[in-house]
């Protein structure tokens, strides 16, 4: 996930449940002042979100020139012929709804959202790397780090750091080294292997509740690099291999099975809540920011 919030020490921390009503209260925030249902959708399904026309295909109806370059990484959005100019779709630009933005609220990467309808090559062994790079090396990646170790020494969640600067830095590089684990594994290592494709595609249409329960649903199926449906090993065996990695660089205490589980189950729970702010941040930044984000 494009931002790893591993907490070590408990099965759900209070900051995982702030979190969940946070997203709970954004959404209903969505419903109430949305003035249309989130599952308006102007995008065509298994199209790409828009449709660009030149004024000469509009006025002439002649098909587009096959010479004309497509897209980066094969991805040419397709030219409509012989629209009418009073049509007032056949012209719009290319419409928000359902597109993914780099950052979520400018900070958290939100690089391996794919907008809804989208359809993308595979991704190669070196775009997966890059991909947990991205999210492993992100300036957020930084500032989070210094936060959950913030946390985790004001709690005293591992008493054998200490406290102090010195206690402090230990929580610090512990906590960055679960954030890149995590990010290797479940992007990289294990797709690798898998031939999964460690992208998340957004749903985009339908209701709250089944955009939901499908965001719910990508913790244990994915897309394969074939385009076909596969369990999410990547997701589950990853999160779960990081957890037991991580044992090797914490103290003995720590490295229970009861720990270990808990770390593993946490990670699996947060990366289902931000499936689903990936899943609706597209309805949150258009109805709430109006597309600033």
């Amino acid at each position: 996930m494009a931002c790893r919030l591993l907490t070590p020490r408990s099965a759900f921390p209070q900051h995982c449940t702030l979190l969940s009503s946070a997203l709970a209260l954004i959404l209903l925030i969505l419903i109430v002042f949305s003035d249309t249902p989130l599952s308006a959708q102007t995008s065509l399904p298994n199209a790409p979100s828009s449709t660009l026309i030149s004024p000469q295909d509009q006025q002439s109806g002649d098909q587009p020139d096959p010479s004309s370059p497509s897209e980066p990484g094969g991805n040419a959005k397709p030219h409509t012929t012989g629209a009418s100019s009073a049509d007032p779709s056949a012209a719009q630009p290319e419409n928000s709804e359902g597109k993914q933005s780099k950052r979520i609220l400018w900070i958290i990467p939100n690089y391996r959202s794919v907008s809804a309808d989208a359809r993308l090559p595979p991704l190669s062994l070196k775009g997966k790397f890059w991909l947990a790079t991205q999210d492993s090396f992100d300036y957020s990646s930084f500032v989070v780090a210094g936060m959950l170790a913030g946390i985790g020494q004001v709690k005293n969640s591992t008493p054998q750091f200490h406290q102090g600067a010195a206690g402090y830095g230990r929580y610090y590089w512990h906590s960055f080294a679960d954030q890149a684990l995590g990010n290797y594994l479940t992007e990289a290592i294990v797709p690798a292997a898998t031939r999964e494709d460690p992208r998340y595609y957004t749903r985009g249409h339908g209701g709250l509740f089944r955009r939901s329960g499908y965001a719910i649903s990508r913790l244990v199926i994915t897309r394969n690099d074939a385009g076909g449906s596969t369990f999410n090993f990547s997701e589950i065996v990853g999160n779960g291999a990081g957890s037991g990695i991580s044992n090797l660089y914490y103290p003995a205490a720590e490295r229970t099975w009861t720990k270990t589980q808990q770390k593993w189950l946490t990670q699996v729970a947060l990366d289902g809540l931000f499936n689903i702010l990936k899943e609706f941040w597209p309805d949150i930044d258009r109805v709430i920011f109006k597309g600033h984000y």
